[in-house]
């Protein structure tokens, strides 16, 4: 069942824009997937599906660049051992890191493309993102977060 159901997320995410697990949620229903949010969470997560910032502006899940796999968990490992904290204040993060790591975090923040992250700012512990919404920054802090399994 699980096969069949992500083979279904990936039609759907190459078909159509989904901007969050709800929608997504949704879209498996007219399939015939009575699946729950935290399931949706974990195929999403299984699938490693990334969301993309469209030419509108709005976030939506996207498949992962081909070989992107390897790339991704690098950029992870380099977050892991670099990123002490992470805090929302409106819409930004603050992201402390160990001395002289914050333009390793910065670079590697920019290329997993987190949600709704427009651009960093680096010194020599610290990161500041700015987000588009504080709704964004919160979401974007989580997302850090679950992918440093700190939360």
């Amino acid at each position: 069942m699980n096969n069949k159901r992500h083979q279904t997320i990936l039609e759907i995410v190459r078909s159509k824009e989904i901007s969050t697990q709800e929608e997504l949620q949704l879209e498996l229903r007219k399939f015939g997937f009575d699946v729950t949010q935290a399931t949706v969470s974990r195929d999403i997560r299984r699938l490693r599906l990334v969301k993309r910032l469209t030419p509108e502006g709005r976030n939506i899940y996207a498949l992962p660049a081909v070989g992107g796999d390897m790339e991704q968990e690098r950029l992870v490992q380099v977050l892991r051992s670099s990123v002490r904290s992470v805090e929302a204040a409106q819409n930004m993060l603050v992201i402390k890191t160990e001395a002289g790591m914050a333009m390793g975090a910065a670079t590697a923040i920019d290329a997993l493309t987190v949600i709704g992250i427009v651009g960093c700012i680096a010194g020599d512990d610290t990161v500041f993102a700015v987000l588009r919404t504080a709704e964004a920054a919160q979401e974007a802090r989580e997302k850090l977060l679950r992918d440093l399994h700190r939360e």
